[in-house]
């Protein structure tokens, strides 16, 4: 929890970039790790997401456990991510640097960054339809170009505030959206409970050709939402006191991910209802048009309050990040502050012209879709490098690129460690191959298991036996598993680095 000393910075613009965050600044604790990343996570874009089991074809019984499997198989594979903050008190890119080089830590910065940009802007797309179709239906506000480019202004200027002020003023935005977008969900149970139907059958059922392939490919959209956050436990964790025990925050990790359950299974409850009331929306891929064809008239205002929360929730975790570790990539240049100034305005922009001049709300799903196949890899190999590591990093070292220096642990190859770097770019390539999002896109072998998208678990299995190889065949230099005595607590000389490097 938050100290009040620390409560009084609320308004104080956050200094601190990627360097590592001194003791006497950690005053976090799990419980708040756990309300920034359910608060990211509590929103109308989850609950777009778990409209896809409809979407599909599924019934809301096949739906329910598509989600349940998604989420936990993700919570598990994202848990622990949130370690490396509180161990090197930074944030996962320039951790990432003990498995991939100092220089090759750049890959998790670019795949933060395309991530960030795309999950931004989805959320500010659906937060701000869902605003002006509410406002439309409650007091007649004309759903033009105009009236939507104002709600994605509007939104995209208060993320980009709250993201300058930094991680206190962050916390305290996601302090109030978790309970409040919970109750405004849970509300929602009563708007439509009289029309919900827990029968629903969809249009694929289970021995039926096509089952196995709709059942899995919702499970991994519904598993693409834990994943997509793997980048950024670093951002946050990082302000937690390295002696906190690890069960505890990987428990925050696992319990916030498990919490998201409310917005899912509200986005497939009433996307049965869409199904059956207007199914034309659902043929259409419209479940946001749908919802709020069918919601009773009282429940406009809660859908809109939904919108204005969720916009700002998961906006202010994806773009805050990402501004830090723009500022780690260009130190001599960027300030954390100045670096979400250009992130934020690109993003702006990008919203605008592909909302408006090219068109690319879906195109934008499915780029998220082959980034997060691209991500899963990269954290595949930071969690096994870990465990090998038994937990021991020098987070002096890993500073090295960020001060513009060389040398260190994670020196490896001219900055580069290829056996990290090895098993990450062949298995994303391969992962891509198997993606098949019908009509959007699908992979050279994404036909291979009858339509099934198998992306994700051939990227993840790929990833952890060739890196597990690579490590067996062309072991790390001694220096990076810390003290040469497991017994003893005295870190190796200069001259010892030397010889072990």
């Amino acid at each position: 929890m938050m100290n009040n000393n620390n409560d009084k910075s609320l308004t104080q613009i956050e200094t601190n970039g990627v360097e590592q965050i001194p003791d006497h600044e950690r005053t976090a604790g799990p419980g708040d790790l756990f309300r920034l990343i359910f608060g990211g996570a509590n929103t109308f874009a989850t609950a777009v997401l778990g409209s896809f089991p409809v979407l599909f074809g599924l019934s809301f019984q096949a739906g329910v456990w598509a989600i349940v499997l998604g989420v936990l198989v993700g919570s598990i594979i994202l848990a622990p991510m949130g370690l490396f903050g509180p161990l090197n008190g930074t944030n996962n890119a320039v951790s990432s640097g003990a498995h991939f080089g100092v220089h090759g830590r750049i890959v998790g910065s670019f795949l933060s960054l395309l991530t960030a940009i795309a999950f931004f802007s989805l959320s500010v797309w659906s937060s701000g339809d869902a605003l002006i179709g509410g406002a439309k239906r409650l007091i007649g506000v004309p759903e033009t170009d105009l009236s939507l480019g104002l709600a994605y202004g509007l939104f995209a200027l208060l993320v980009l505030t709250v993201c300058i002020y930094g991680f206190r003023f962050m916390l305290w935005v996601n302090r109030i959206a978790v309970w409040a977008a919970s109750l405004l969900f849970l509300l929602g149970i009563f708007a439509f409970a009289p029309s919900f139907d827990s029968q629903f059958a969809g249009t694929v059922a289970l021995g039926q050709p096509g089952f196995y392939a709709a059942f899995i490919g919702a499970a991994l959209v519904a598993m693409s939402n834990p994943i997509s956050f793997g980048a950024f436990l670093g951002d946050w964790s990082r302000y937690i006191p390295r002696n906190t025990p690890k069960p505890r925050i990987m428990l925050a990790v696992i319990a916030a991910q498990l919490a998201t359950l409310i917005p899912f299974l509200f986005g497939l409850a009433t996307a049965t209802i869409v199904a059956i009331k207007a199914p034309d929306y659902i043929a259409a891929n419209n479940y946001v048009g749908g919802l709020l064809a069918v919601s009773p008239g009282w429940f406009f205002l809660p859908v809109c309050l939904i919108a204005v929360i969720g916009g700002m929730s998961t906006g202010t975790t994806s773009l805050y990040g990402t501004g830090l570790d723009m500022s780690s990539v260009f130190p001599r240049v960027l300030s954390r502050v100045k670096a979400t100034l250009l992130i934020g305005v690109l993003s702006i922009a990008f919203i605008f012209i592909g909302r408006f001049a090219a068109n690319l709300v879906q195109s934008v799903s499915t780029f998220a879709v082959l980034i997060i196949t691209c991500t899963t890899p990269w954290m595949v190999i930071m969690i096994i490098g870990l465990v090998v590591r038994r937990g021991f990093y020098c987070p002096d070292d890993l500073q090295v690129f960020t001060r513009g220096e060389t040398g260190g642990r994670y020196w490896f190859s001219h900055g580069w460690n290829w056996r990290g770097l090895g098993a990450w770019i062949p298995s994303a390539l391969v992962g891509l191959c198997f993606v098949n999002l019908p009509g959007q896109f699908v992979g050279p072998l994404g036909e291979l298991a009858g339509g099934i998208d198998i992306s994700l678990p051939v990227t993840l299995g790929l990833a952890s036996v060739v890196y597990l190889a690579l490590l067996g065949l062309f072991p790390e230099p001694a220096a990076v598993y810390g003290p040469r005595d497991p017994r003893s607590t005295d870190p190796l000389n200069p001259s010892e680095l030397r010889q072990a490097a």
